[in-house]
């Protein structure tokens, strides 16, 4: 699988010095945010990840080869291209035999940074249970992705457009541990609270990586979710997203929009339902997302080097 895969000098430098690695998305950049904002975010966004101390790795698939690290064209590449591909596991054969430009998934990109020996990832928010999934069977394979590959994604809960309650249900089912970074409910994405209880909650990055180490040491399979709200300054109102969500989906219903169509759709209606204030805030989450996941890989880097076995043993 290693030759598929093309490392940016920075980051092959990172992996050979051992320095902590932070993987990015490129979905966000292509489908999630409006242009010019999203290039301007994608660049912000790994400046985050160095300021902190870590090593940003953007993941996407151009000319037949999953990028680990993206240089400044080929960020801009993917932000401007028309037609990029969203790329999820199903997707990414087809994306690499027919050399299309792919923008990697939260599952997508959770495949990729394995295969690199990447163990953090920070996203916006990952998929989930669609809203009437009961009838159409809609669940993102994120989920499915979380539950077998064992990357720790750090984001600010789940979409505000999915069934939260049965996001978290099947996460139980599952298997993934779910975290909240220093809050004991799962954040709503535009929102702080969704009214519902997260099973962990942590308050020192130090204990997370622990219980990374120990979820690895354990010979469990899947990932684990570490839920990060959004800082309470770019918080949107609950009754202003919901309203703006139950009008996105009556356009979707109307104009038979579904499949992976739907999700980029109902955020592009609620951008236009908020005034754009959706946008600062999901802007406002995903750098308070890169900033703890850098935190994140440095600890883990941290335990490495200090014998994690010993340090776990002794709690």
């Amino acid at each position: 699988m290693q030759n598929l895969l093309t490392f940016s000098p920075e980051v092959a430098a990172a992996r050979a010095d051992g320095r902590p690695i932070v993987a990015l998305e490129s979905t966000l950049i292509a489908h999630g945010l409006p242009r010019p904002r999203n290039l301007e975010t994608a660049r912000a966004l790994e400046a985050v990840v160095r300021e902190a101390g870590a090593v940003p790795a953007t993941i996407a698939i151009m000319h037949g080869r999953i990028r680990i690290g993206l240089d400044a064209d080929q960020l801009e590449e993917i932000a401007t291209a028309d037609g990029v591909m969203k790329v999820s596991r199903r997707d990414l054969p087809a994306c690499i035999v027919q050399q299309r430009p792919g923008a990697t998934t939260v599952a997508g990109t959770m495949i990729a940074a394995h295969m690199a020996g990447i163990r953090v990832f920070a996203t916006g928010g990952i998929g989930g249970v669609h809203r009437g999934a009961e009838r159409d069977f809609d669940v993102s394979a994120d989920l499915e992705e979380l539950a077998q590959t064992p990357i720790a994604v750090v984001c600010a809960g789940a979409k505000s457009i999915l069934d939260l309650p049965k996001t978290l249900e099947v996460l139980e089912t599952k298997g993934v541990p779910v975290c909240g970074w220093r809050t004991d409910e799962f954040p709503a994405f535009y929102c702080r609270s969704s009214g519902l209880a997260v099973p962990f909650r942590c308050d020192d990055v130090t204990q997370m990586a622990r219980g990374l180490e120990v979820q690895r040491r354990l010979g469990f399979p899947g990932g684990s979710l570490i839920v990060n709200p959004i800082p309470a300054a770019a918080a949107l109102p609950e009754e202003l997203i919901e309203a703006a969500i139950h009008d996105a989906l009556e356009v979707a219903a109307r104009a038979g929009i579904g499949g992976k169509d739907v999700t980029p759709f109902l955020l592009a209606r609620i951008v236009e339902r908020t005034d754009g204030r959706s946008v600062d805030a999901n802007v406002a989450l995903v750098m308070s997302n890169a900033r703890l996941a850098a935190e994140l890989a440095i600890a883990l880097r941290d335990l490495r080097d200090d014998e994690p076995g010993a340090q776990i043993a002794a709690k």
